[in-house]
């Protein structure tokens, strides 16, 4: 299993950037899929989510600036971030969950470093 998240960089307050993170080795369709981010010094903290209905969720301080999407397609999940802030400084993590009536898959993919600096 293998999720690679590619896309982050850095970036000036204000400006755009997107994630994605490609999957393989797994049934993509059937796992909900989720961006978390992990600060220095800080607990790692849910981004955004979409299930495989598609139905989505976001943190609260980044709801209305980011949105979470997913081609099953090409077995991808992308975070598009607009109007960014230096609070939003972090390595953003893609996670891959199932939950099977007597068990849950969960992957991580290593993570890809988002700096929003002046």
């Amino acid at each position: 299993v293998q999720l690679q998240a590619s896309g982050g960089g850095l970036v000036q307050p204000g400006g755009s950037l997107r994630l994605s993170c490609a999957a393989s080795g797994i049934m993509f369709a059937f796992y909900d899929m989720a961006w978390y981010r992990q600060a220095p010094g800080k607990q790692r903290e849910l981004v955004a989510d979409i299930t495989t209905i598609h139905r989505t969720n976001y943190g609260v301080s980044v709801k209305g600036r980011f949105t979470i999407s997913r081609d099953n397609a090409k077995n991808t999940v992308y975070l598009q971030m607009n109007n960014l802030k230096p609070e939003d400084t972090a390595v953003y993590y893609c996670n891959a969950v199932r939950r099977m009536s007597t068990a849950v898959l969960d992957y991580w993919g290593q993570g890809t470093q988002v700096t929003v600096s002046s």
